[in-house]
């Protein structure tokens, strides 16, 4: 028994509908407990100026939030996001006319504020206050009508997902790196919800399968953050659940009205089969298909859709160097190519993120006057011209080729540019056993030491936060002009700044993948790195601040990581285990 909260079942066969309403009456009755807990913690913790007590009423309250995790974050993201929001200045620019600039508050900033060596207790309690009315007001306003079985099934797999691809990262605990046990937490209370769902299943060896597994990754999220093997923790933790989640899904006879960013029948989060597409695309365009990519490709690579005939999608984005092109900075560009590969895969594009969707990046990339420098109305008249791109378009459009289905022809082309078959996920999906042990190393410094996950988040390891990937973070590193290792100056290039001259998001970029990393060199946006080696080296320094370049609002941290050259080395192995196979096998 968890908590000391389990409430009986007193549901019959014969009363489904009153079945499905209890259940979620206890669901909520537990949670109504954890928030409860979690406010009158805040409330010791606002009263309290021993650091001794304010230090230990945070770990109480951080516990009971901890509780209420896997319903909050399913049925109350943004309360959830503002909750546990890292201690970083929030902007949000709707347009020119409405940027909001918001300083952080929440479980994070309590962290750092309360584990400082030198604690600002005013500062400390009127955090503690905003929190503790966030919760109130969320209490205030519970709602768990016209749920259903399918909504706990989603929650369920969103809290297993989330564990492995954030919460053992430590990147909701910067300061105490407690993630092991608060991701322990999370179990614990998925152990106390499924009980509640016992009378459900239909086969109760399969619950019995799920109090046991469960029972086992409590026991796994034990030991040293720096020490914990997170490629085993998924592989043999996290992928089963999925797959018993899947099993849980067909005991329930559910079916789901619609998909989320991850798939329903998904059994792995690194696959080619885990996510949903049309949740990263615009659904009035269409589906996408064999035919519909293979013209995409012929229109990526086709030079004469620019003005002067000599610039295609592929002459920056060269497949043989994983849709990069090898050069600091593309001619005619002012910043380095990214890849395509698993472009589709966030919510904002370019460095700056200023297109909000793959096509508008494509709508951009033709206007403008250093690349292709015309217009889709201009590019449409042309392939109307050409017999076969014509006859194409009629056969897989039914119309003539126009602005939209130019541009979902070329994204969808894109969009298939997600093979997740490195070396990496063939090993973590059991396909093959050919990891070494410093490839693994080096993915568990990467998740945990080295910190590089939590901004490159898994499975994308890119900037769009798992589990429901509806935001890529943009990041300020104080990445040098050249590669100086001290008294550097910053690179020129302002950035998210030039969309809306935001003070605030000077220097600001979003996070690439780092996917085929190693074939995509120089790197970051202005090519300052050469190597995989050099770039390590850079962040372990601290980023800009630790060569000399004074940022205050630089988000990654400033600390030196403090990793060995052994471990520097595993990362770069690991990252290169993270190459897709070859170009005639990424179909």
């Amino acid at each position: 028994m968890f908590g000391g909260i389990f409430i009986s079942c007193k549901t019959t066969q014969n009363d489904r509908s009153s079945q499905k309403t209890e259940v979620f009456d206890q669901l909520k009755a537990i949670y109504d407990q954890d928030l409860s807990q979690c406010i009158s913690y805040l409330d010791s913790l606002q009263q309290a100026t021993d650091k001794a007590d304010l230090q230990r009423y945070y770990r109480l309250a951080r516990r009971s939030f901890k509780y209420t995790e896997p319903v909050l974050s399913f049925t109350d993201i943004e309360n959830y996001k503002f909750l546990n929001q890292p201690n970083i200045l929030k902007v949000e620019e709707e347009d020119p006319t409405d940027i909001k600039i918001k300083k952080p508050a929440g479980f994070q900033v309590l962290e750092e504020q309360i584990f400082a060596n030198d604690i600002d207790v005013t500062a400390v309690q009127k955090n503690a206050l905003l929190t503790k009315q966030r919760l109130k007001m969320i209490q205030k306003n519970l709602l768990f009508k016209n749920y259903k079985r399918y909504h706990f099934l989603w929650l369920l797999r969103d809290a297993i997902a989330r564990v492995a691809l954030t919460g053992i990262t430590g990147f909701d605990s910067p300061v105490l790196e407690n993630s092991l046990q608060e991701s322990k937490l999370i179990y614990q209370r998925l152990h106390d919800y499924l009980k509640i769902f016992e009378p459900t299943f239909k086969d109760k060896k399969l619950f019995a399968q799920w109090n046991k597994v469960i029972t086992q990754s409590m026991q796994a999220l034990q030991g040293d953050f720096n020490a914990f093997d997170r490629y085993a923790f998924i592989q043999q933790h996290t992928h089963p659940q999925l797959d018993l989640w899947k099993q849980t899904v067909a005991d329930w006879q559910v079916e789901f009205p619609f998909e989320l960013a991850i798939r329903n029948d998904a059994s792995s989060l690194f696959s080619n089969h885990t996510f949903n597409m049309a949740y990263f695309s615009d659904a009035k365009l269409g589906a996408s298909s064999k035919r519909r990519v293979a013209l995409g490709k012929l229109l990526f690579n086709d030079k004469r859709l620019s003005v002067n005939n000599q610039m295609s999608c592929a002459t920056c984005h060269q497949e043989n160097l994983a849709f990069t092109d090898g050069l600091a900075k593309s001619k005619g560009q002012t910043r380095n190519s990214p890849t395509m590969l698993y472009a589709a895969l966030q919510k904002k594009f370019f460095y700056d993120g200023r297109a909000g969707s793959l096509e508008d990046q494509i709508v951009a990339v033709v206007k403008n006057k250093t690349e292709f420098h015309t217009d889709l109305k201009t590019v449409a008249q042309f392939i109307n011209q050409k017999p076969t791109y014509k006859r194409q378009f009629e056969e897989l459009y039914r119309k003539e080729a126009n602005e939209m289905n130019i541009l979902h022809a070329i994204a969808s082309y894109i969009r298939s540019l997600t093979p997740f078959n490195s070396k990496f996920d063939r090993n973590i999906n059991r396909q093959e056993n050919t990891l070494t042990a410093e490839e693994k190393q080096g993915f568990n410094l990467f998740m945990g030491k080295a910190k590089c996950a939590t901004c490159h988040f898994p499975p994308t390891f890119n900037g769009t936060v798992p589990p429901n990937f509806k935001e890529s973070e943009l990041e300020m590193l104080g990445t040098p002009e050249k590669p100086d290792t001290a008294n550097a100056k910053i690179d020129p290039d302002l950035g998210r700044y030039h969309m809306f001259k935001t003070a605030e998001r000077r220097f600001f970029f979003k996070t690439p993948t780092v996917r085929n990393v190693a074939k995509t060199a120089p790197y970051m946006h202005n090519g300052a790195y050469k190597n995989l080696e050099a770039v390590i080296d850079f962040y372990n320094r601290g980023g800009g601040a630790g060569i000399g370049i004074d940022q205050p609002l630089q988000t990654l941290p400033s600390d030196p990581l403090n990793l060995t050259p052994k471990e520097q080395k595993a990362l770069v192995v690991f990252m290169q285990s993270l190459t897709d196979l070859s170009k005639d096998k990424l179909q």
